[in-house]
């Protein structure tokens, strides 16, 4: 079974997504095969797998990233699926698209999901700079998930006035452009100097939440590899 659908995938053009502005970023629909989403939802790790990151200090002042987390490693009990699908996302088809999409030689990939509760946000933000973006598949529909309770990535421009170490809020930037974040749709944006982006506060019932799985894009480099993920980074290409 293939997760991915490559036909689709296919017709995105690289040289179209990484002019885009206010940086490189698309929200394609189907990036998974109809089937495949229904698996991949009808069997998601459960949330007691996960690890808590609440009120944790973030630098520059910036709010914290409060959610559930679960980073991949090999050996990881997993539902049967979704080992499945990691190991197609390591494969070449996927990274070929990858390289091809973001216009590098090389790369590696690291994989994390995050489950989000009532109340808690993602703020404004600029990520590390060893990143060279995310793919980021949104994980509800409209059967578990009312879009007034929020979850949408929100892509920020900032028209070049921020620098990445400082902490902006959502109500300073001139243009926020929400995300579609529910049923079979994904983000992919790419990293640059001003690629700011968050969450504003879930708003949904308490017991609900929000999730999310992302495909983390690396700038490969041995020296990054290593200091950066030391157990497991064999994704590289």
């Amino acid at each position: 079974m293939n997760y991915l659908d490559y036909a689709r995938l296919d017709t995105l053009d690289g040289a179209a997504f990484r002019n885009q502005k206010p940086y490189p970023w698309i929200t394609p629909e189907g990036a998974l095969t109809d089937d495949a989403y229904r698996t991949l939802r009808d069997n998601l790790p459960d949330v007691s797998l996960f690890d808590g990151y609440f009120g944790v200090a973030r630098a520059h002042g910036q709010q914290s990233h409060d959610r559930y987390v679960l980073e991949y490693r090999d050996g990881l009990d997993l539902p049967a699926p979704w080992q499945a699908f990691v190991d197609e996302l390591r494969g070449s088809c996927y990274r070929d698209f990858l390289r091809r999409l973001f216009g590098v030689r090389s790369l590696y990939l690291n994989f994390h999901w995050h489950y989000t509760p009532n109340g808690c946000s993602v703020s404004p933000h600029c990520d590390a700079k060893h990143k060279l973006g995310s793919q980021i598949f949104y994980l509800n529909t409209e059967d578990d998930w009312d879009p007034a309770w929020g979850g949408e990535t929100l892509i920020l421009d900032d028209r070049g006035r921020f620098g990445r170490r400082s902490a902006p809020a959502f109500e300073d930037f001139d243009q926020v452009l929400p995300s579609q974040a529910l049923g079979n749709r994904s983000l992919i944006f790419m990293q640059t100097g001003n690629s700011w982006h968050g969450v504003r506060p879930i708003q949904c019932p308490e017991g609900e939440l929000r999730k999310v799985f992302i495909v983390v894009v690396n700038r490969a480099g041995p020296i990054a590899r290593v200091k950066r993920f030391p157990v497991s980074y064999t994704h590289l290409t």
